[in-house]
């Protein structure tokens, strides 16, 4: 194989991280199943089996809406972009806490039939009529991306399968989402008499739909910014606007004619100008901070040099660079990109060009 294999870099934010996951996962299963047991009367009372599957699969739910709003909330107010750097352990966390849901539906339900319980969960209700959906098949598709996306989650398999298809890949939980709606909404909620649950559930997806809508037309601004040219060497460069609107060691997007994205970034007393997508599964890099002077994607802390668009050794990733040029305050910028890894010469603001 022409990829190497690389451990997960654990570090002590990842562990802190994780410990804290995996607890709340925990602390969630155990009060969901002692407030059912507290709150039933006893001719209404569940048995334990079908009190862990709920409790696993209710944990399931709101752990991937979870997750799925992480991404609109990280950019609609940058504080929650921690949490966004390792949502792939959320993922995983999130799998695990699916397959221990199948595993007590199927224990429970399948387990003393003469068929085999996978075969029986897929075949014995698959009639789509007025009356009911077959939930369990929803399920089951949902589950089965959501494994192959926790199985592929190293970036060994970004590499492996391609960032493009690694990203097309891992795009399906909005498909597992979606069957997981229809999951709990022609199963779960056609069975549960508290409109709680309804509540919770219709709230649920209403937020990571709401999110992603309030995040999409906050991205689309940049788009809305009129394109101004100004001739310079001979061919026309694009005006970024005035170096003293983008903060301190932050990038700004500038939006190429066509829909591509520059990150026009401000540095140590200096411009510079990066492709405005990470390498990584297609980041927005124009909305990134400069730490340790490398431009860092906000969505997995990747990282590149402003001045060659290289990541740090011993990481190999490269972007397209740009040319850059200050007049008075304003910055310029030739949107043709140069072959990545290109050096190019900051534009130094205690030198404006005049």
């Amino acid at each position: 194989m022409s990829v190497r294999y690389i451990g997960v870099q654990w570090s002590r934010f990842k562990l802190v991280y994780d410990a804290i996951a995996v607890s709340a996962a925990l602390i969630f299963v155990w009060l969901f199943e002692r407030t059912v047991r507290m709150h039933l009367p006893g001719s209404e009372q569940l048995s334990e089996p079908v009190r862990h599957m709920r409790a696993f699969g209710t944990c399931a739910f709101f752990l991937l809406t979870i997750i799925l709003c992480l991404g609109p909330l990280a950019r609609l107010d940058r504080r929650f972009l921690p949490l966004v750097y390792n949502r792939r352990h959320l993922g995983v966390l999130m799998c695990g806490l699916g397959l221990a849901h199948a595993y007590h539906v199927l224990g429970f339900y399948h387990a003393y039939s003469d068929i085999p319980e996978l075969q029986a969960l897929l075949t014995y209700d698959t009639a789509v009529t007025r009356a009911s959906l077959p939930f369990e098949i929803f399920g089951a598709l949902a589950l089965l991306i959501i494994f192959t996306m926790a199985v592929t989650s190293h970036d060994f398999w970004q590499r492996f399968l391609g960032a493009r298809v690694w990203k097309s890949l891992h795009m399906m939980v909005y498909v597992a989402y979606g069957l997981v709606v229809l999951h709990v909404a022609f199963g779960a909620l056609q069975i549960e008499a508290s409109p709680a649950y309804a509540a919770l559930f219709v709230g649920s997806v209403c937020s990571v739909c709401g999110l992603h809508l309030l995040a999409a037309i906050g991205s689309r601004r940049p788009d809305a910014l009129p394109t101004q040219w100004v001739p310079l060497d001979g061919t026309r460069w694009l005006d970024a606007g005035s170096w003293r609107d983008i903060p301190e060691d932050r990038a700004r997007p500038l939006v190429v004619p066509g829909g591509e994205r520059i990150a026009i970034i401000r540095y140590a007393g200096q411009v510079s100008a990066l492709h405005g997508v990470c390498a990584h599964q297609g980041g927005p890099l124009y909305e990134g901070k400069v730490i340790d002077g490398c431009l860092t994607c906000p969505w997995h802390g990747w990282q590149y040099r402003p001045g060659d668009g290289c990541a740090p050794p011993p990481f190999v990733e490269r972007i397209p660079t740009y040319r850059i040029r200050l007049k008075g305050d304003r910055v310029l910028v030739d949107p043709r990109p140069l072959p990545i890894g290109t050096p190019v010469e900051p534009a130094r603001i205690e030198q404006e060009a005049t």
